[in-house]
């Protein structure tokens, strides 16, 4: 969740640090420091945003060539200046910087203090810096004493080390938390995600878990637990440096609403080619004779991406008729669920490191499942371990609040869902054929619902004072609403609940009053009149409601106080086209209420901890 850089070469670290760490603002941050060499290890930090910490740099201006920098996301401890990283040993020539958690923190800090040592914060990480200058004290190694403290901490770490007396690199270590080396020319770097150096360099190593990589300004040597080196090759980064700006847009969030066209063409037209009858997925190797053996389908993800496997679930069964269970992955893997070799797992993350996603991915592979990982994040952990992996092509999304990257992985489920039919001849021919052509038509479609951001923003100034609002629908319309709900308590800060239309009456309608707000979703026509049934029932309690309907439906408008239509399609795709009008809603509300859309408060990107 935090952001780490690290900088080793012949040019001046802090501006170099400062840049990185602006570039993973979007993951989420309460307090920043950076830590120099500056003829010996200085340390400047605070909480609060970057632009305070760069006043603190100004007013003590650090010069030196290696550094490390992070942004933190309190997990332990309070934000505070003493919290915030980088940490430092008690003599102050060791620090450290981390992103994860360390479970057996406590157990730890008190043997290091029946020893002796003196902790100043409250944070877990401070016990790794403590741990590694224990072991460095005993024989002045900082490699050494890198792996020995390893060897004792548990939980999930990425870890960027730098000491007084060996100046000259580095140590890098990463378990269950992501961490990167960009490698340039005399200089050499450390990062959390990719933005953070893009501006410097396009080839980077991504560690793997347990990995620990010795950077110098000329070198960067990989190594596992047992000293032994590691061959990795580079990954080039594709994606230009102009998808990580803004590019005229007040915000990150509108910009990625806005590039939707290009994202859902990208990631379904080069799977469907128009010379083959099929769809095409490079990545997927899974055989017809082990999809006909699956039983069971389980879905796991977090937040946004579990909406997409509710969306999933009720393809899948309806189109494959496969069992499918779709779970939030922070839940799944407490219950002792029932896994075996004749379960697919399809598991869904953004940035290919959630910490709960990633865990559910691993007890499912430890009981014989196969695993799908539906991610955007290419050599993202999710990717490497997943049997097969399914990429999004969205590009790198930089506001928290996730757009693009939820549209393309519900593209993304709408060709597996498709394709599981298709190998179980559960659709013909033509019927593909038909959705083919709907799936093509998609990106045009997406477009004219953008053409209607001016009108949904009258509608967000029409309805900003709303205090509490409900999205209801039911089949796949109830999946969209929770979305939409989501998004307007992420960025706006308003009360928002979804509900299933019909559960509307068992408790829910007494939290109905004048003026509340009430978003029907109606674009499931088999079930258009039960759910106007039930806005019929809110009406008459005195709610407003902005309804979402499909071009051509009449009926709605004489029911609903204002109507945002979306561009009919297969009944498959409608979700896509019903969310977006959402994510336009919620953007302009929390603009109107002066909120940080990009940055929305107490949230982080991507959640590398549990």
């Amino acid at each position: 969740m935090c952001g780490i850089v690290g900088y080793i070469g012949d040019k001046e670290a802090a501006p170099i640090l400062i840049d990185g760490l602006k570039s993973l603002e979007y993951r989420g941050y309460d307090s920043a420091g950076v830590s120099i060499y500056d003829h010996k290890i200085k340390c400047v930090k605070t909480k609060g945003r970057l632009i305070n910490l760069e006043e603190r740099l100004n007013n003590n201006m650090l010069h030196g060539n290696l550094g490390i920098g992070h942004t933190r996301w309190a997990t332990h401890g309070e934000p505070s200046d003493i919290n915030s990283h980088p940490h430092m040993n008690s003599t102050n020539t060791i620090s450290l910087v981390h992103n994860g958690i360390i479970e057996n923190y406590m157990t730890i800090k008190e043997k290091l203090e029946s020893k002796g040592q003196k902790f100043v914060s409250e944070t877990d990480t401070e016990v790794a810096v403590q741990l590694i200058d224990y072991y460095y004290s005993k024989n002045h190694n900082l490699l050494d004493a890198v792996l020995k403290a390893m060897d004792k901490i548990e939980g999930s770490y990425a870890f960027g080390v730098i000491c007084n007396d060996e100046p000259d690199k580095i140590i890098a270590v990463r378990k269950d938390s992501p961490l990167i080396i960009g490698i340039g020319k005399g200089e050499n770097y450390i990062a959390s995600d990719i933005p953070a150096i893009l501006e410097h360099t396009r080839d980077v190593y991504l560690l793997e878990d347990k990995e620990i990589a010795i950077v110098t300004k000329d070198n960067v040597k990989i190594i596992d637990t047992d000293k032994n080196e590691v061959t990795r090759e580079i990954y080039n980064v594709t994606w230009d440096l102009k998808a990580a700006r803004k590019e005229g847009f007040d915000h990150f969030m509108l910009k990625e609403i806005f590039e939707q066209p290009r994202v859902v063409k990208d990631t379904l037209t080069p799977r469907l080619p128009l010379d083959v009858n099929d769809i095409v997925l490079d990545d997927i190797n899974m055989s017809k004779e082990v999809l006909k053996k699956i039983n069971k389908i389980y879905i796991v993800a977090c937040g946004t991406a579990s909406y997409t496997g509710l969306v999933g679930k009720y393809l899948i069964e309806r189109v494959a008729r496969i069992p499918v269970v779709a779970e939030v992955a922070s839940e799944f893997r407490y219950r002792e669920p029932i896994l075996d070799e004749n379960t697919l797992m399809i598991v869904v993350s953004q940035s290919g490191e959630t910490a709960d996603t990633l865990a559910a991915l691993r007890l499912a592979k430890k009981a014989g499942a196969y695993v799908i990982g539906i991610v955007n994040a290419v050599g993202s952990t999710i990717s490497r371990d997943a049997d097969d992996v399914l990429y999004t092509l969205a590009g790198p999304e930089i506001a928290v609040a996730s757009t693009k990257a939820y549209s393309a992985q519900l593209c993304a489920m709408y060709l597996l869902s498709i394709k599981i039919a298709m190998e179980l001849g559960k659709i013909s021919k033509d019927e593909f054929l038909e959705l083919r052509e709907e799936l093509y038509a998609l990106p045009d479609k997406v477009g004219k619902v953008l053409e209607q951001a001016d009108k949904i923003k009258e509608l967000a100034d029409k309805y900003i004072n709303s205090k509490n609002v409900f999205y209801i629908g039911r089949g796949l319309d109830y999946a969209v609403s929770m979305e939409g709900a989501l998004k307007l308590k992420e960025i706006a800060y308003l009360h928002a609940e979804p509900y299933a239309a019909g559960e509307l009456k068992h408790g829910p309608i007494a939290l109905i009053e004048d003026n509340s707000l009430l978003v029907g979703l109606t674009g499931h026509e088999e079930l258009f009149e039960k759910t106007v049934s039930n806005i019929k029932e809110v009406k008459a309690r005195g709610a407003k409601v902005l309804a979402i309907a499909l071009e051509g439906n009449d009926e709605i408008g004489k029911i609903a106080d204002d109507v945002i239509y979306v561009p009919r399609t297969h009944w498959m795709f409608t979700s896509l086209l019903e969310n977006i009008p959402q994510q336009i809603f919620a953007y302009y509300i929390s603009v109107g209420l002066g909120h940080d859309v990009d940055k929305p408060r107490n949230l982080a990107k991507s959640v590398t901890v549990e």
